[in-house]
């Protein structure tokens, strides 16, 4: 009896050992977080919403709706943008651009991205809303529109000021939607380039983010530091298919800043990997539409689904598919439905709209009469 209880202590002394040292990823931030993306499954988390100063990851939502505006045609990556004298005072990290200076979108998004431009940040906020102020109300806005808890901004580059802070979890939201618009990562994922001025001159531009440069499939995304912050990064990499979202706050120095994430980093591409569920443009079956010029259509889901497993496990999986009474006239994309991912455990993963892949358009007199006189001739 005693030898049994002995063996069990031992075993449970050693699972917990094994356990303690899985979820002791990071030595030297004050909080932290590891998420895979597309499920937004939280692998890791320290002290994840704890409201701290971001430093210059504030660029991420300044990267944002920079992206937002490119994207909605708001602006161009071609505009030129005239330098204030606002912009050109900022201190911190820059790009050294001077007032009056006309430079394009493009030059200046490699600035923030890259190098960290505080001038440019500011630059690119006047050009968007008009001053810096109404850009920073449109951050807090998207801030409230992701579900943010816990993050206030108060400017747009991240200099130390009251009531701007965030959370390891927020910024590592941020980051998931910011990602969204693939485009920058073909800033982020430069280790070096030049800035080029309308007048010949380059600057030359290094990526504060040295594991770019130093770790397989880091691409972006923003580095950070204030005294009061201390180092920060919000870091992603991809390999193998699968992306993960890093980000650590209040490390004491540049190199336990990365030495965290790459812990991170290596722990998740070593344990997980992804399981490609449902493609987004695999028809899943067809659907009846009321009154319309055809009285069936096809649908899809709405997004592709995954689900993150472990690197030995091996699931299946099961759908169930609830369809919407449908009436024409109705658009390629609209939603007909949901679907719900069931694994093989019986938990559900994931529950999407499906919608539909066609333009249908309502039955006119003419094409009702057609019809009927069809199923007439036909005998049906």
């Amino acid at each position: 009896m005693f030898l049994k209880k002995f063996i069990f202590f031992i075993f449970t002394l050693f699972i917990g050992i094994i356990s303690s040292k899985a979820l002791t990823l990071t030595q030297y931030s004050s909080s932290a977080i590891l998420i895979e993306p597309s499920t937004n499954t939280i692998i890791y988390d320290l002290n994840k919403d704890e409201r701290r100063p971001p430093a210059s990851m504030t660029k991420m939502m300044t990267m944002l709706l920079i992206m937002e505006a490119i994207d909605n045609g708001k602006i161009n990556l071609t505009d030129m943008v005239t330098i204030s004298k606002n912009a050109s005072s900022m201190g911190g990290s820059q790009v050294f651009l001077q007032e009056n200076m006309q430079i394009e979108v493009h030059q200046l998004l490699k600035g923030i991205a890259i190098a960290s431009g505080n001038d440019a940040a500011v630059a690119m906020a006047e050009h968007i809303a008009g001053s810096t102020d109404e850009f920073v109300s449109l951050m807090n806005q998207k801030a409230q529109e992701l579900g943010l808890k816990n993050t206030h901004f108060a400017n747009v580059h991240g200099l130390e000021a009251e009531e701007h802070y965030s959370s390891a979890y927020d910024m590592s939201q941020i980051a998931r939607e910011l990602l969204t618009h693939e485009k920058i990562l073909e800033y982020t994922s430069l280790y070096e380039d030049y800035l080029e001025k309308p007048d010949g001159t380059k600057t030359w531009l290094v990526n504060t983010n040295k594991l770019v440069r130093f770790y397989e499939g880091v691409d972006g995304l923003k580095t950070g530091f204030t005294s009061e912050a201390m180092y920060c990064l919000t870091s992603t990499a991809k390999k193998n298919n699968i992306r993960f979202i890093t980000v650590v706050m209040g490390a004491d120095t540049p190199e336990h800043r990365n030495a965290d994430t790459t812990s991170m980093l290596n722990y998740a591409f070593t344990n997980y990997k992804l399981n490609n569920i449902l493609d987004k443009n695999k028809v899943l079956g067809e659907i009846e539409v009321n009154r319309g010029r055809q009285n069936k259509g096809t649908f899809s889901a709405k997004e592709d689904i995954t689900d993150l497993i472990k690197q030995n496990e091996e699931k299946s999986y099961t759908y169930n598919i609830t369809k919407n009474n449908i009436k024409a006239p109705i658009s390629k994309g609209d939603t007909v439905g949901n679907l719900e991912v069931v694994d093989n455990n019986g938990k559900i993963i994931k529950k999407v709209d499906i919608v539909i892949n066609e333009d249908i358009k309502k039955n006119n007199f003419f094409t009702l009469y057609w019809s009927i006189l069809k199923n007439i001739v036909t005998g049906y």
